[in-house]
């Protein structure tokens, strides 16, 4: 990470216990992350991507642009509630592996959620995790045995 780069966005995402900034991209193209609530201790893991590719209006081609990543908070309603909630102050967010490619973040983040158990773990009854889902298609609800 470049000590000299100010960081120029409110709650940073940290990789390898540094912010992370524009100028660590360079080319990559996504990372996985978790998003920790720091009352609770539940946590989501997830993706995002440092692109994204928009047809501008009028245009013919479409131009890539950096992506929202550093406002991003994650895609689960629960998570966003309970941010609303308590504010973004009392949430850490970590890089836990930065990608070069699509597949491999995208890979990285099932890889994750199934090696952390995201759909079973649970603390003191509750889910240990935000997620409620691994790609659409294995559910929280199905998996989850509040006594086990």
């Amino acid at each position: 990470m470049t000590m000299d780069t100010p960081i120029d966005y409110e709650n940073p995402w940290y990789y390898k216990g540094s912010a992370f900034t524009s100028d660590d991209i360079n080319d990559l193209f996504g990372f996985v992350y978790r998003i920790t609530n720091l009352s609770t201790g539940k946590q989501y893991i997830g993706r995002k991507y440092f692109w994204q590719k928009r047809k501008p209006k009028g245009g013919k081609r479409r131009v890539t642009s950096e992506s929202d990543w550093k406002r991003y908070f994650g895609s689960s309603e629960e998570l966003k509630r309970d941010i609303k909630d308590l504010g973004r102050e009392n949430f850490r967010r970590e890089i836990l592996s930065v990608h070069k490619t699509l597949g491999r973040v995208n890979y990285e983040e099932t890889r994750q959620l199934f090696l952390n158990n995201v759909l079973t773990e649970s603390v003191d009854g509750l889910p240990k995790y935000y997620n409620n889902n691994i790609l659409g298609r294995y559910m929280r609800k199905d998996y989850f045995d509040a006594d086990n």
